[in-house]
Formats: C-alpha cells, structure tokens, sequence
C-alpha cells in the first residue's frame, strides 16, 4: 500500500531548512502540491509540535509530522524528506533530525495497514542507508520501497 502513497509529488531530498518549523511547512507544502491536504493541514503539524511537544520525534534522526484528518485531509498520503543538514526538535533522546517521514490520513482507520509497512520500512537499516546516501536521488528511494514486500 505505501507504494503507491509515497511518489515524486511527495519525496524530496538535500532540502535546506532553517529550524523544526520550517522543515513541517516543507512537509506540508508537498502535500498541498500533491492534493493530499489544505494549508490548514500544514498548520496543524506545526500546532502539534507546539502543544503537544516534541513525540514526533520517534527514533534517532527521525521526525513523523502528523495531524488530525479534521485538519483539512482530502485524501490519505505519506511523504518523506531528507534534509541536507540535520535540524533539532527539542527531543534530546533522537535529535538531530535528518529525516521527516509525514503522513495524513482521511479517518482513523484507513491508514492503519499503511502505517504498518510504514514502520517495517523504518526499521529497515538498508532503507535508511539508502535514504542517507549523499548523492542519493527520490527515484532510489521510491525505488527501494517499490521493492519491498510488505
């Protein structure tokens, strides 16, 4: 299923960003461009962070903005950037953060089997060597995905 969410529209690589903030306004842009939310949606993973702290920091490195399907969500999506220098979050266990995965959702169970094969692939250490590689371009990553069986 995560094969088909992840595409060209929503991965990007060697983004520059200044802070956590600007990074999730990147996240969500992509998801606007790709027609998966509104800007309110962009918004709400900001909202998140600043109420509810820094929990989308979920392992070393990594980030999985979200918010809820309320918040502007047109159809279900999951993206992924790597960003050229790693920002901090506040998380003292997992930052700095090279990686964001996001995701959106239209309920609160349709995702579910997405998801799944979402944290399989998380804790796939070839996947995040792949997504780590310097030189490494959004084909390679949308490629190893699609090689999966989940």
């Amino acid at each position: 299923m995560i094969e088909e969410l992840f595409n060209e529209e929503t991965v990007e690589v060697n983004v520059e960003v200044r802070d956590w903030e600007e990074a999730i306004r990147f996240c969500g842009s992509l998801f606007v461009k790709n027609g998966n939310t509104d800007a309110r949606y962009t918004d709400a993973m900001i909202n998140t962070v600043k109420n509810m702290g820094q929990y989308i920091v979920i392992e070393k490195g990594i980030a999985m903005p979200h918010a809820r399907p309320e918040d502007g969500v047109k159809k279900i999506g999951m993206g992924l950037v790597k960003l050229n220098k790693p920002i901090k979050f506040g998380n003292d266990e997992y930052d700095p953060v090279d990686i964001l995965i996001f995701i959106c959702a239209v309920d609160k169970t349709s995702h579910l089997k997405a998801l799944a094969e979402l944290m399989t692939l998380i804790e796939d250490d070839e996947f995040l060597s792949v997504v780590r590689e310097l030189s490494v371009k959004v084909k390679d990553i949308l490629n190893y995905i699609k090689s999966k069986e989940f």
